[in-house]
Order: structure tokens, then C-alpha cells, then sequence
């Protein structure tokens, strides 16, 4: 079992920055491949990046390709996601998911494990 808590969201103007952090618990956090997914408004949920179990291979959506870093501290049990250049778009909540699988939350963009969200509301 893993739970997963986001922390970090909040009000940004267009064109600044923001890190969202998701915490982890268990011990064996660098087992899964963790990601961030986020859902605006009245649409669905849709992939935003994930990370492998090590930290080594990052993978994107191409909206946030280039604006947005994903990293993690196996040390700490926790996954971050840097945006930077934020656009009034990228505002939704923003969910941390953990798989064992990369594959599964890549192409599936599905995950064992959610957090409960974070707000990103990017002003314009």
C-alpha cells in the first residue's frame, strides 16, 4: 500500500513558477514509477510527466515538454514537478500517481495509487 499527499498549489501569475511535491510513504518508493497528471475544468485528466523508479529516464506531455521538470528524492520518498513559464492552461488539479509499472502511466495513464490533489490556478 502507498499513500500519496501533494502539497504546493496555490494562486501563480502567468509566466511564473511553482513546485508541487508529492510525499510518499512505504518503504519501497523507489520501486515505482511515479507521475503527475492533472485535470482542468470540465475536462478529463490527462498525463503531464512521469519518472522512473531510479530518477534516470523523465517523460512528458508535449504541452508541458520544456516548461515543466520532474525529479525525485528516493532519500526522502518524494516526487516533484518544477513548472515554470506557467500559462493560465496549466491550471487544473494536479494528481502525483505510483505504479510499478512506467508503461502504465505512459501509455495507459493509469496508476495504482493517486494523491488527492493539489490546486494550480495560473492568472493571467
Amino acid at each position: 500500500q502507498v499513500t500519496l499527499v501533494e502539497s504546493g498549489g496555490g494562486l501563480v501569475q502567468a509566466g511564473g513558477s511553482q513546485r508541487l511535491s508529492c510525499a510518499a510513504s512505504g518503504r519501497t518508493f523507489s520501486a515505482y514509477a511515479m507521475g503527475w497528471f492533472r485535470q482542468a475544468p470540465g475536462k478529463e485528466r490527462e498525463f503531464a510527466a512521469a519518472v522512473t523508479g531510479s530518477g534516470g529516464g523523465t517523460y512528458y506531455a508535449d504541452s508541458v515538454k520544456g516548461r515543466f521538470t520532474i525529479s525525485r528524492d528516493n532519500a526522502k520518498n518524494t516526487v516533484y514537478l518544477q513548472m515554470n513559464s506557467l500559462k493560465p492552461e496549466d491550471t487544473g488539479v494536479y494528481y502525483c500517481a505510483a505504479d510499478r509499472s512506467l508503461v502504465m502511466i505512459t501509455a495507459r495513464k493509469k496508476a495504482d495509487y493517486w494523491g488527492q490533489g493539489t490546486q494550480i490556478t495560473v492568472s493571467s
